[in-house]
């Protein structure tokens, strides 16, 4: 049982066990708190989000939908093993949950099948969204899994918890299938063996995909600079000065000049950039 960490320290936490994290404009005052209590925290439910694509499962985490406004979780783990923030307080993701369920995890003991959906896990519960079809059939990347133990060791560290506190949602409540795709004891021994070892913060080589929407907002951004950095360096400039931090149609069109040197034509290039094309211009980590 604690207080839930404030907005600085779950990215720092975060960051000190190594996870690539990247804030969501506003995430830190998108919460249901007035709807009911936030804590105290007992443990981290893991979800798959039953879509495909960083920016659409973001955005529909960050809002949510008409029968279940947003935030629908803390955190939306992407294929490349980005965590992208979107809520801080309380977030409707975990709902109605085995009371017996919660109290194993209190105690850090084996979990019993969910049986009797009688508790708010939204109070107690941190939630993951990891974006998976939840098929069978959509495979979970090594680079994902492993941000997915990076995240839940990051709590667990720092409120002092084991791995008995990472739960899937299947497990919490007999109405849900997610994670599908991998076991949850086998996910809980890596976090174990992740507790075990000193965080490696680092920092990445490269810079994560920010979102298709964040360009289109017309950042300003140290991001920005790399990026065109980047560009200028591949031969792909279309600057009469700069680059510089703050985004512009010579932005576009230096990028789109990329997607072009890529093989993408038509509206694929039009110069917006998209999670493929930016993996593959390996812009250097800024923070």
């Amino acid at each position: 049982m604690a207080n839930p960490l404030s907005a600085d320290a779950l990215v720092a936490a975060l960051r000190a066990e190594g996870v690539n994290v990247v804030e969501h404009a506003g995430w830190r005052s998108n919460n249901r708190n007035h709807k009911g209590s936030w804590g105290p925290v007992n443990g981290v439910i893991i979800h798959h989000t039953v879509t495909s694509g960083t920016s659409n499962s973001v955005n529909l985490c960050f809002n949510g939908h008409s029968a279940l406004p947003g935030p629908l979780c803390h955190g939306v783990i992407a294929k490349d093993g980005t965590v992208h923030l979107v809520g801080n307080g309380r977030a409707n993701h975990a709902g109605r949950g085995d009371g017996d369920v919660l109290r194993a995890v209190v105690a850090e003991k084996p979990l019993p099948a969910p049986d009797e959906n009688d508790t708010d896990g939204n109070v107690h519960f941190y939630g993951f969204e990891c974006v998976n079809l939840g098929d069978g059939k959509d495979g979970w990347p090594e680079v994902q899994l492993e941000a997915m133990v990076r995240a839940s060791a990051a709590l667990c560290r720092a409120h002092g918890w084991s791995a008995h506190s990472v739960i899937g949602h299947k497990e919490w409540t007999n109405t849900k299938i997610d994670p599908r795709g991998f076991a949850m004891t086998d996910f809980r021994a890596r976090v174990t063996a992740r507790l075990g070892t000193r965080p490696t913060p680092g920092r990445p080589t490269y810079q994560p995909f920010p979102g298709a929407d964040w360009f289109r907002k017309k950042p300003r951004s140290a991001i920005v600079t790399a990026m065109g950095k980047r560009l200028v360096a591949a031969g792909c400039s279309a600057y009469t000065s700069g680059p510089g931090p703050q985004w512009t149609e010579a932005d576009r069109l230096a990028y789109a000049k990329w997607q072009r040197k890529l093989g993408y034509t038509g509206a694929a290039a039009d110069g917006w950039p998209g999670a493929t094309s930016w993996a593959a211009l390996k812009v250097p980590y800024s923070s």
